[in-house]
């Protein structure tokens, strides 16, 4: 149990992160699994409009410092190229 005033504040902050940031990690990775989904049934449609929506996770997750910019852009660029592949062939 913390002895400062300020130090009990910050445990509140940090629980209040925590549960945030494990909600936006559990968004990223259902839509990075309807995006797998969308890739493995080789649909174009549906796996443009799931690239959309994990790429709008990931932006938001970047912004929110769930997880680094760099990260979600690597992230964003690694479900392009799969979707480009399935495009293509």
């Amino acid at each position: 149990m913390p002895n400062l005033k300020s130090a009990e504040k910050r445990m509140r902050q940090n629980e209040v992160r925590h549960d945030r940031n494990v909600q936006v990690r559990t968004r990223i990775k259902n839509a990075r699994r309807a995006m797998l989904e969308a890739l493995e049934d080789k649909n174009s449609e549906k796996g443009a409009e799931a690239l959309r929506t994990y790429s709008s996770v990931l932006d938001k997750a970047a912004k929110a410092g769930v997880i680094k910019k760099n990260t979600a852009i690597r992230r964003k660029r690694d479900a392009a190229n799969g979707l480009r592949k399935i495009v293509s062939a």
